[in-house]
C-alpha cells in the first residue's frame, strides 16, 4: 500500500477548471466516501483551495488506483475524464510525500513561502479524520507534513521571501490605486471566515482608517470587527444586503465568502474603486469592469502577475527546499521499514513453529532423555534460531529504509551476512558503441 496523489494547482490548470472542481464541505464529503468505496483505494484527504485540488489516498496498486480517483473525480465534478488528464498531475510513494511536504511548506503555492496553506492542510486533514476517511498511514503523512511546514517557517527566512495571497492582492490593489499606504481610506470586507479576517488585519496593517464588514451570519462579522477595533482600527458592520450601499462609501473592496452567487456585480457599482476578490468559485462578476475606473483583482489576474514575476532564488528557499528533502527521505524510510515489520514477524512465527515441530519430533525419538538434558537442548536450538535470524532481521529493515535497489545477490549477502564478493566494474556507455553479435563471433573465430 502507498501514498498516491492526483491533483492540479494554478501551475498546471487555468483558473476556470479549477473554479469547477471547487468542492465545500459536503462535496468533499460525498468525494472522500465514494473514494474509499473503490476497491483500490483504502484512505483518503482532499485539499480544496482556491489555488489547488489535490486528492490525497493510500492505494493498493498505481495503475488502478489512480483510475479509480479519475473515476470519481469526473462522476462528481462533471469534467471529462479527457479534460482531467491534460491538466491532473501525479505523484506516487515517495513522490507524492515530498509533493505533500512541499505543498504544506508553501513552496508550491503562487506566493512562495506563504504561510496560509499549512492551515489549509490542517484543516483538511482534520474533516478527513472526522469523515474517518484517515488511517494510519495518512494520518502519518499529514503529521509529517505539518511538521514539515513548522520546521520549514521556523528554521528558514522563507517568510521574508513570500506572503500570503491576501497580501499579494492587497499590494497589488495599492499599486493600482497609486498608493503607499491606506491612510484616509475607508475599506469594504465581505465574509468573516479565515480569509477575510486575514484581509481585515491586513487592510488595519496598512493603515486603513475604517473598516466596513459585512457577513450573512451578522454575529460573525461583528467578532470581526471587534478585533479590528481591539487592534486600533474603527470597524462598522453592515446587513449583507447592504452591501451594495457600503461600497459606494468605500475606497476598496474584498470580497472572500463561500456564496453559490455573486457577491459584486455591475449594478452595485457607483463610481470608481478597486475589488479584490479572493474566492473560487469567484465572488465579483466579471462585467463589474465595463464601468470606467473599476479594477478587479481576482485570482485568475493574480496567476497572471505572479507568472510574470519569477521568484528569485534565495538561501532561504534553497534551506527550505533541503528541509523537505530530509523530511521526506525519513518518512519514506520509516513507511518502508513499517511495512516489511509484518513480514518480519511471520518469519520469527514460522521460525518458532519449526524450532517446536523439531522439539517435539526429538522428544518422540528420545523418550529416555531427561527433562534437565531437553531442557538444555531445547534452549541451544532456540539459540541457534535466534542467531541465524538476527541478521536477516536487522538487515530486512535496513534494506527496506533504503530507497536503492537491491540486487538477488546483494540481498542474499546482507541478509546472512556473506562475504561480499567483488563488484562488477561501473560501466557507462552508449549503447551504439557496444559491439553487435556478429562482430563478437567474428572475432571469437578469428
Amino acid at each position: 500500500m502507498s501514498v498516491l496523489v492526483v491533483g492540479m494547482s494554478h501551475r498546471s490548470a487555468p483558473v476556470a477548471l479549477l473554479e469547477r472542481l471547487s468542492m465545500d464541505d459536503s462535496v468533499q464529503r460525498r468525494t472522500a466516501t465514494a473514494l474509499v468505496e473503490r476497491a483500490s483505494l483504502s484512505e483518503a484527504m482532499i485539499i480544496s483551495t482556491c489555488n489547488r485540488l489535490e486528492i490525497y489516498t493510500v492505494t493498493s496498486a498505481f495503475h488502478s488506483g489512480v483510475e479509480d480517483v479519475l473515476a470519481v473525480l469526473a462522476d462528481v465534478s462533471g469534467v471529462s475524464d479527457a479534460e482531467l488528464r491534460s491538466y491532473l498531475y501525479v505523484r506516487y510513494a515517495d513522490a507524492a510525500a515530498e509533493h505533500l511536504f512541499s505543498v504544506a511548506a508553501g513552496l508550491d503555492s503562487m506566493v512562495v513561502g506563504e504561510q496560509q496553506i499549512i492551515g489549509q492542510v490542517r484543516a483538511a486533514y482534520q474533516d478527513a479524520a472526522d469523515r474517518g476517511t484517515v488511517g494510519a498511514t495518512l494520518h502519518s503523512l499529514a503529521q509529517t507534513a505539518l511538521h514539515t511546514g513548522k520546521r520549514v517557517h521556523t528554521e528558514t527566512d522563507i517568510d521574508d521571501a513570500g506572503s500570503s495571497m491576501v497580501t499579494f492582492a492587497l499590494d497589488e490593489a495599492m499599486q493600482l490605486l497609486g498608493l503607499d499606504t491606506l491612510e484616509g481610506k475607508t475599506a469594504l470586507v465581505l465574509g468573516a471566515g479565515a480569509m477575510s479576517s486575514l484581509a481585515a488585519t491586513q487592510l488595519g496593517k496598512r493603515g486603513v482608517d475604517k473598516l466596513i464588514l459585512a457577513n450573512r451570519t451578522r454575529s460573525r462579522a461583528e467578532r470581526v470587527a471587534e478585533h479590528s477595533r481591539e487592534a486600533g482600527v474603527p470597524a462598522e458592520v453592515v446587513d449583507f444586503n447592504a452591501r451594495a450601499g457600503a461600497l459606494a462609501r468605500v475606497d476598496l473592496a474584498v470580497s472572500a465568502t463561500a456564496s453559490d452567487g455573486f457577491t459584486i456585480t455591475a449594478e452595485d457599482i457607483s463610481g470608481p474603486t478597486v475589488l479584490v476578490d479572493l474566492s473560487l468559485p469567484r465572488d465579483i462578476a466579471d462585467d463589474v469592469t465595463q464601468h470606467v475606473g473599476v479594477h478587479l483583482i481576482n485570482i485568475e489576474y493574480l496567476h497572471g502577475r505572479r507568472g510574470q514575476t519569477k521568484t528569485k532564488d534565495s538561501l532561504a528557499l534553497r534551506r527550505a527546499q533541503d528541509i523537505v528533502a530530509e523530511e521526506a527521505l525519513a518518512f519514506g524510510s520509516q513507511q518502508r521499514v513499517r511495512e516489511v515489520a509484518p513480514t518480519v514477524a511471520r518469519l520469527r512465527r514460522s521460525a518458532a513453529e519449526i524450532q517446536a515441530e523439531e522439539l517435539g519430533r526429538l522428544r518422540g525419538k528420545l523418550p529416555h532423555l531427561s527433562e534437565e538434558d531437553f531442557e538444555q537442548v531445547s534452549r541451544s536450538l532456540k539459540r541457534v534460531v535466534d542467531k541465524l535470524l538476527h541478521t536477516p532481521t536487522v538487515k530486512i529493515k535496513e534494506l527496506a529504509a533504503s530507497s536503492e535497489p537491491v540486487s538477488v545477490e546483494m540481498a542474499i549477502e546482507e541478509l546472512f551476512g556473506l562475504e561480499q564478493a567483488s563488484g562488477a566494474a561501473s560501466i557507462a556507455v552508449d549503447a551504439q558503441r557496444l559491439p553487435r553479435p556478429e562482430e563478437m563471433n567474428a572475432k571469437e573465430h578469428s
